[in-house]
């Protein structure tokens, strides 16, 4: 079984920054994309940042020039560094990866994490 954990979420000053980590465990061969998602109350969840095996990222225009996505791949490990935070980037924020069961699997599974709050006050 695999686990995605989340952790660093908390309560922020607008302006302030968080680091978040999202640590996998268990039985896989290898992490293809992982990414974060956040989920505001009454909205839909929605993409934060991506990045995949080989460092490629993809920021949503809202994280665009505060966020910055990473990974250590020895660790199994995604980041998320937030910067110069503000109010409407409080949300609940889910960790999530494409991963390849077997050397020989053919096709991802995907794996979201138990998500982590992160709120922003003003």
């Amino acid at each position: 079984q695999v686990q995605l954990v989340e952790s660093g979420g908390g309560l922020v000053q607008a302006g302030g920054s968080l680091r978040l980590s999202c640590a996998a465990s268990g039985s896989f061969f290898s992490i293809n994309a992982m990414g974060w998602y956040r989920q505001a109350p009454g909205k839909q969840r929605e993409l934060v940042a991506s990045i995949t095996r080989g460092g490629s990222t993809n920021y949503a225009d809202s994280a665009k020039g505060r966020f910055t996505i990473s990974r250590d791949n020895a660790k199994n490990t995604v980041y998320l560094q937030m910067n110069s935070l503000k109010p409407e980037d409080t949300a609940v924020y889910y960790c999530n990866a494409d991963f390849y069961p077997f050397l020989s699997s053919r096709r991802s599974v995907n794996y979201w994490g138990q998500g982590t709050q992160v709120t922003v006050s003003s």
